[in-house]
């Protein structure tokens, strides 16, 4: 097995060198911040690409996962990560869309999975948790296991109650803020 406290260090790194951005920005919640991450300029680099696949292989591994999957866009990166990297030759990845779609299987879940297959949801940031709970919502839906849920960064804005709430499932964010950007100016 991969050394995760290696895996963690790599990603934080990577997270403070191609993720954090400072200045004003509007958050897909309409909250404004001072800072943003985009952990998908991390994540589609092969260093964070291959951390955060450890970490989540191995987060998917201690929970019985089969799949491992979250929102399109936002979960494709992670979801795809431990498949790739980190031993992850006994899951597979899924993608929860934000429509349904109108024709051929008109499903919500994409990928190789079906009913009562366990699943990790993954996101890349989490700020208020909405976009992670809807998918939730969809992949019950669809009658997937929900067994727990990552975020590879967690604002600590409010989202990990929200998620944990929706998922009935333990939640675990890889970084927090706090590790990633400790100085920041809205630091309670």
């Amino acid at each position: 097995m991969a050394d995760l406290e290696a895996a963690k260090r790599t990603l934080l790194g990577e997270l403070r060198e191609h993720s954090l951005v400072i200045g004003e920005v509007t958050l897909a919640s309409g909250a404004t911040a001072q800072y943003y991450v985009d952990a998908r300029r991390t994540l589609m680099r092969p260093g964070g690409f291959r951390a955060a696949g450890e970490l989540i292989a191995a987060r998917a591994h201690e929970l019985g996962a089969a799949a491992v999957g979250g929102p399109a866009t936002a979960a494709i990166p992670p979801a795809c990560a431990p498949l790739a990297v980190a031993g992850g030759e006994d899951l597979v990845a899924f993608f929860v869309r934000g429509a349904k779609k109108e024709h051929g299987m008109q499903r919500w879940v994409e990928g190789p999975v079906e009913a009562g297959v366990k699943c990790l949801v993954v996101e890349d940031t989490v700020t208020t948790g909405g976009s992670t709970a809807e998918a939730i919502e969809r992949c019950r839906e669809e009658g997937l296991e929900i067994v727990g849920v990552v975020a590879v960064v967690d604002r600590l804005a409010g989202g990990a109650e929200r998620i944990e709430a929706a998922a009935e499932a333990p939640y675990r964010a890889l970084v927090t803020i706090d590790e990633l950007y400790p100085e920041r100016p809205d630091r309670g």
